[in-house]
C-alpha cells in the first residue's frame, strides 16, 4: 500500500502512520507485480459501494471531467456510466454503478440493483468504496456482491474527514478479514495525489490489449443523456430532501442546429404535492432548475442552449416495470 499524503494527528508522524497501516496489512497476499511498459494496456474497472459514499465524485476525479452527477441525495447515480481516462499507453474505463439498494424493492430499485450486479462480473478489477473506518449492513451487502476471481481494491474514501487515524489499524485488519482485498488504500476523492496514486495501482491490474476508446473520450454517454443526468442533479440540489429520490427526468427533445441546442425536458414526480415543491412559489425553483442546468449544458456543449422543462405527475411510476423500463432504466 502507498504511503497516506494528508497530515498526520498532532504528535504522530506520516512515517508512524505508515508503519502501522503496513503491520496492520502484514500477511495479506502481495499486489500484483508491476508490469514493464510492452504497448497498450486496457480494461475495465467497477467502482460500486453503497449508496452516497461517494463513488461518482471518485469517477469524476478519476477522469478529469464531470461525466456523473452528485448530490447529497442516495440513488444520484441511477445508470451505468463508462468514464475513460488515457495516460501514455494505458487507457483505463471505468464503470460507476448505484448504490446497491437496501431498503426498498420496488422496480427502479430491482433495475438499478441489477445494474450493479451486472457491472462487478465483466470486469478486470473492482473499486469497492467506503467511508474510511466505517463498514454496516449496506457495506456488507455490497461486499457479498463481490465475485470469485476478480481483484478488488478497498478504497477507504473520505480519509480528510478522519480525525483520530490511530483508529485505522484495527478497522483495516478487520477489513482485511471480511475479504481477501488486492489492496488497501485510504484516500481522499479529492485529493489529486490521491487520485493519481490509485491510478498508478490500477495500471496494475489491466491486462496488455489495444484500446477499446480513443485517447480522447471521456466517456460513452450521450449529449441527450447528459443533459438528462445535468437536469436531474439540478432538480435534486435545489429541492433538498423534500423532494422524494423517485423523481426523474425524461428528455423529450433534443436537436442540434449548429451551435444553437433545443432541448425539451419533463421532470417525473409521483405525487402532485411533489408538482408543487418542483414549481416553487410562482414558478421561481422551476426556473432557476432550468437556468443552472442551461448554464452547465453550455458549457458541457460549448454551444448556446434553448432549454424547456415541463413538470407532470405518474403516479407509482417507480413500481411500475413497464414504466421504469419506459423512462430508460435497464
Amino acid at each position: 500500500m502507498s504511503p497516506v499524503e494528508p497530515p498526520a494527528d498532532a504528535g504522530q508522524s506520516p512515517q508512524d502512520l505508515d508503519a502501522m497501516l503496513a503491520q496492520a496489512l502484514s500477511g495479506r497476499k502481495g499486489a500484483a507485480a508491476e508490469l514493464a511498459p510492452a504497448g497498450q494496456r486496457c480494461g475495465l474497472i467497477a467502482i460500486v459501494g453503497k449508496p452516497n459514499v461517494g463513488k461518482s465524485t471518485l469517477l469524476n476525479a478519476l477522469v478529469g471531467q464531470k461525466i456523473s452527477i452528485t448530490s447529497r441525495k442516495a440513488q444520484t447515480t441511477r445508470h451505468r456510466i463508462t468514464g475513460m481516462r488515457t495516460l501514455g499507453a494505458v487507457q483505463y474505463v471505468f464503470v460507476d454503478t448505484p448504490g446497491f439498494q437496501t431498503r426498498h424493492g420496488n422496480a427502479l430499485n430491482r433495475s438499478l440493483n441489477k445494474t450493479v450486479l451486472g457491472a462487478v462480473n465483466d470486469v478486470d478489477l473492482i473499486i469497492m468504496v467506503v467511508e474510511a473506518g466505517q463498514f454496516n449492513l449496506a457495506d456488507a451487502k455490497v461486499l457479498s456482491l463481490l465475485p470469485a476471481g476478480i481483484p478488488a481494491v478497498l478504497l477507504a474514501n473520505k480519509l480528510d474527514q478522519v480525525h483520530r487515524r490511530s483508529e485505522l489499524a484495527p478497522w483495516l485488519r478487520d477489513m482485511q478479514q471480511r475479504h481477501d482485498f488486492a489492496e488497501f488504500v485510504p484516500m481522499s476523492a479529492k485529493n489529486a495525489k490521491d487520485i493519481e496514486r490509485l491510478l498508478g495501482i490500477c495500471q496494475k491490474y489491466l491486462p496488455e490489449q489495444p484500446w477499446i476508446y480513443g485517447a480522447e473520450e471521456l466517456t460513452d454517454r450521450s449529449d441527450r443523456f447528459m443533459a438528462a443526468e445535468i437536469v436531474r442533479e439540478k432538480l435534486f440540489r435545489l429541492t433538498g430532501d423534500e423532494l422524494p429520490y423517485t423523481s426523474t427526468v425524461v428528455i423529450d427533445q433534443y436537436q442540434e442546429e449548429g451551435q444553437l441546442r433545443r432541448i425539451a425536458a419533463t421532470i417525473v414526480v409521483e405525487r402532485d404535492s411533489h408538482k408543487g415543491m418542483v414549481i416553487g412559489e410562482k414558478g421561481e425553483k422551476l426556473k432557476r432548475i432550468g437556468t443552472e442546468a442551461r448554464q452547465e449544458l453550455e458549457a458541457l456543449t460549448g454551444a448556446k442552449v434553448f432549454l424547456e422543462i415541463w413538470v407532470k405527475v405518474r403516479s407509482g411510476w417507480a413500481d411500475d416495470d413497464a414504466r421504469v423500463r419506459s423512462f430508460g432504466y435497464e
